[in-house]
């Protein structure tokens, strides 16, 4: 077994379900076997969680939130701290099992624990600022405010794609807010959840905590429907794709629960004459093939102005055709894997349809037959904005090319789509810039100015609107989700006065 995987106490077969520090393994459950996109090969096995294991895993968090939220915010803090010194030490074993295990190349591998450690550092700053708000009550002698209480057990849902990453998002934050968490990540990397949790137990036992805070389930479609159903869970944190998300929403709804919802991105850069385009087309080429095309920021759609239209195509095709494409894990490879065969069959359908609309592919879409993996050429096509393949989220770097004359048609391009995630427009032009971030420009969660879609920051809340669910997780004041408000009056008087100047004698 490779060397960064012992480390990170990944065995030929796993326990895929824990309460914090123990890990439980039903022998008679079914097992996942995880498959590195990289070549194709098994990698290890990961037993599934059975449904007795998971109300274990509930009540053991319903346990620990009676003694955690009780536990001073800076207090918790300080083990949140921890478990970001713990993630620094391993940053470069995990980083290769991200890359492994999903396919993105190394560099990205390393930055998403960088995400989770910038997270923690984020959080623990949180703790001490989990501020309320006072106000003037119109009674004399009386004091109002608001605080904020931690919900109860919170369950996160994550994706293949950033198989770490979004998980520290809602769960470091979850913590210093004094909620307990319980992850289900993607079946399709088990083993970046068993490898986090085996490095979170460490900090858990050297603080003599009890078990429960942070817990792990592992499984299909089923494990998820179990949370989601779930009374005991207030709150869960969702991330995928829109179908996915919308079937979340219904069952939380139907029960009052909360949700935070990051789906599907459909996202554009609008590029204008005025822009650098050097700037741009990097920012561009990053965008569409960094993570093989499957972030959800990812840049679907190029909406470039006429006058630079063939230039930007032309430079665009050129640097497609030099791309390196091959092991992840290889210095020098800027494109990895699609993360399994199903992913493949997606783009080659989507490229298909692409023609069949009247679009052309001018550029990449061929599976790459010569490689063990599931490899492609990343793809440029010229189209219309409302084709129905360019209306849908592909999650394969698949680059959708459309021209426009004004920027209010390129706004209306851009905003023509069903999601609402990421966006952006480069142009020197200072009136441009600022219409496309006023009230008629971009309806997106997230708009820049001469960056791309691709790469948000800690400190700013994430998440889109539309189709994309309307969530917010990680920075801002995103903290607020995870928890409950409660608004308070004192009366410090000796009479009762009514609010609006009511009488009301007995």
């Amino acid at each position: 077994m490779k060397d960064f995987l012992s480390t990170l106490g990944i065995k030929s077969v796993n326990a895929g379900t824990s309460t914090g520090q123990e890990f439980l393994k039903d022998e008679s459950a079914a097992r996942i076997t995880s498959f590195t996109p990289v070549d194709g090969s098994e990698i290890a096995e990961v037993f599934t969680t059975t449904r007795k294991e998971y109300d274990r895993v509930v009540e053991k968090s319903q346990e620990a939130f009676k003694d955690w939220r009780m536990m001073p915010a800076p207090k918790r803090g300080e083990i949140v701290r921890q478990i970001g010194l713990a993630l620094r030490r391993y940053k470069e074993p995990l980083g290769k099992l991200v890359s492994y295990e999903m396919g993105k190349i190394y560099q990205e591998g390393l930055g998403e624990v960088q995400e989770m450690i910038d997270i923690c550092d984020f959080a623990v700053g949180l703790s001490r600022q989990l501020y309320g708000f006072t106000m003037h009550s119109e009674r004399p002698q009386h004091r109002m405010y608001e605080q904020w209480h931690p919900l109860g057990p919170v369950g996160i849902i994550s994706a293949f794609n950033f198989p770490v990453a979004v998980y520290s998002w809602n769960a470091m934050i979850a913590a210093v807010c004094g909620d307990t968490v319980i992850w289900k990540g993607s079946e399709k990397t088990p083993l970046c959840g068993v490898a986090v949790q085996n490095i979170i137990a460490e900090v858990l036992k050297e603080n003599d905590l009890p078990e429960g805070i942070f817990g792990l389930i592992t499984g299909a479609r089923e494990a998820g429907e179990w949370l989601t159903a779930d009374e005991r869970i207030p709150l869960i944190s969702a991330t995928g794709s829109i179908r996915m998300g919308k079937q979340v929403a219904q069952i939380v709804g139907a029960r009052l629960g909360k949700t935070i919802l990051e789906l599907g991105g459909n996202n554009a850069i609008i590029i204008s004459s005025n822009a650098d385009l050097e700037m741009a087309i990097r920012a561009v080429v990053f965008g569409a093939v960094g993570t093989a095309g499957q972030r959800c920021t990812s840049t679907r759609r190029l909406i470039i102005h006429k006058d630079v239209f063939d230039q930007v195509r032309d430079r665009l095709i050129s640097i497609y055709e030099n791309i390196k494409i091959g092991n992840p894990l290889e210095e020098g490879t800027l494109v990895g894997p699609l993360i399994d065969d199903d992913a493949v069959g997606a783009m080659q359908a989507a490229l298909k349809q692409v023609k069949e609309e009247g679009g052309s592919v001018v550029c990449g879409g061929e599976v790459l037959e010569n490689m063990e993996g599931h490899y492609v050429k990343p793809a440029i096509c010229e189209v219309q904005n409302h084709y129905e393949i360019v209306q849908e989220e592909t999650f394969a770097p698949i680059l959708y090319l459309i021209k426009y004359s004004t920027l209010d048609e390129a706004i209306a391009y851009h905003n023509g789509v069903k999601q609402g995630l990421s966006s952006a427009i480069f142009t020197l032009n200072m009136r441009e810039a600022e219409t496309f971030l006023s009230h008629r420009g971009s309806d997106c969660g997230i708009a820049n100015i001469n960056i791309g879609t691709s790469g948000a920051e800690i400190g700013g809340a994430f998440g889109g609107e539309k189709e994309t669910g309307g969530g917010r997780e990680s920075g801002s004041d995103s903290w607020k989700a995870y928890m409950r408000r409660q608004t308070n009056t004192i009366n410090w008087g000796s009479e009762l006065p009514l609010s609006q100047g009511i009488e009301f004698d007995v």
